[in-house]
């Protein structure tokens, strides 16, 4: 028996620890948890969806609280393997206003996830499943779960979604290519942002040049996150355009993860592209008024209430 789930996202999750000041000087930490996919997992169940985690935790001193914390959220964690050896942490700090990031995340247990460890009769009985570039460029059985993972979707009409979530301290731009043009045949809906992705993956931080490259592609669905500016989506040859709002940034770690699973959240449930970027928009400005990727994300309650108040 399998529980039918909205959103399934494969990830590694890792220990958050954060504080308001600077590293060098910060004495205390707030302890929670991160990760990409997993925070877009977060952001959509806080949203209102039902969603489950495929990754592999080390049964070091931080499983037990780790299994707790997405427990209570309601996360569904009966497909996460266990293992021996470590899990990954980072610190985040604040410095002269900007965010400051350490991570210790290698040879972590999550590396080890591979093919063999995925229950497909879990993928079929889901709705949606998601994944970022970052998330591949784990290893090369991560790589491989996520590729197979994504075919048996599209072989049985699971909604696929995507994230190249590029950065150049991880991978380099040629890598980052070969990642995305390894899964997009099986790729319904892709997000991107101009500020890495776009410029990694094509060359070029043009809207005109991005959505043309992505139609040829044949990617249903696009969703283009232009920096300072707002939100481009493509659906189906369909253009819109949802214009940021202006807001004060405590710490925008994270921001673009929650945004997409809020957007999926509100996409699956049946509203339109704008209406899901806009109800995204509002969780963001939420998120990232507080430190930490996950800590600050909004519930469904305080993002549909900010959304009627700018949108409404």
């Amino acid at each position: 028996m399998y529980e039918n789930l909205d959103i399934v996202t494969i990830g590694e999750g890792l220990v958050e620890l954060s504080s308001n000041t600077s590293l060098k000087f910060a004495q205390i930490f707030d302890k929670y948890y991160g990760g990409d996919s997993l925070c877009t997992a977060i952001a959509a169940l806080r949203s209102g969806s039902s969603a489950g985690y495929i990754t592999k935790l080390a049964t070091d001193n931080f499983c037990e609280y780790l299994l707790d914390a997405w427990g209570s959220e309601g996360l569904d964690t009966s497909h996460i393997k266990l293992s021996q050896g470590q899990n990954g942490l980072y610190f985040v700090g604040k410095k002269e206003g900007k965010t400051e990031f350490v991570f210790y995340r290698r040879k972590t247990a999550a590396t080890n996830l591979s093919i063999d460890d995925i229950d497909f009769g879990y993928i079929k009985n889901s709705k949606c499943v998601y994944a970022t570039g970052f998330v591949q460029s784990l290893s090369l059985s991560v790589r491989e779960v996520v590729r197979e993972v994504f075919k048996f979707a599209k072989e049985n009409n699971i909604f696929v979604a995507y994230d190249p979530n590029y950065s150049d301290k991880v991978i380099t731009s040629a890598e980052a290519k070969e990642l995305f043009d390894e899964v997009a045949p099986y790729v319904d809906l892709v997000f991107m942002n101009t500020k890495a992705d776009t410029q990694a993956l094509f060359d070029t931080q043009s809207i005109d040049k991005i959505l043309k490259i992505l139609t040829d592609k044949a990617i249903p669905i696009n969703i283009i996150r232009e920096h300072k500016n707002g939100v481009h989506m493509l659906n189906n040859g369909s253009y819109n355009f949802v214009k940021y709002e202006s807001c004060r940034v405590v710490d925008a770690t994270g921001w673009e993860a929650a945004f997409n699973g809020a957007f999926l959240n509100y996409y699956l449930k049946g509203n339109d592209t704008i209406k899901s970027a806009q109800l995204a928009n509002a969780l963001s400005i939420l998120q990232i008024k507080d430190v930490g990727a996950i800590k600050s994300i909004p519930n469904r309650i305080e993002t549909e209430k900010l959304y009627n108040e700018i949108y409404g």
